[in-house]
């Protein structure tokens, strides 16, 4: 099974700032996840890159994990997010997970 993140840094591609506070990017990530019926769990994160003209760029970042998700719908997620909080691109990892589930019997 296919563990998938995408990682949305949160600076306007354009401006190079955050433009909105975490929060209203954390509920459209909700939103979308949502409407596309998946499974996720997310973190926020800071981090940094360098662009290709050698400027060095720290952010806010949302990391989003969807486990045995199609590719395709991961696509659309991360074309969406791409989109709405205006990126330049958005980074997809693939990993293999073995996963399951653990309940409490009483």
């Amino acid at each position: 099974m296919t563990e998938t993140k995408i990682y949305v840094g949160l600076n306007d591609s354009e401006t190079m700032q955050q433009v909105h506070e975490t929060d209203k990017y954390v509920k459209i990530l909700k939103g979308v996840c949502r409407s596309y019926g998946v499974a996720f769990s997310f973190s926020v994160a800071q981090g940094g890159y360098i662009h290709e003209d050698g400027t060095y760029t720290q952010e806010n970042s949302l990391i989003l994990s969807l486990v045995g998700t199609e590719r395709a719908v991961v696509d659309a997620i991360a074309g969406d997010l791409c989109a709405f909080f205006n990126q330049e691109s958005v980074m997809v990892t693939e990993t293999e997970v073995n996963r399951y589930f653990v309940s409490e019997k009483i």
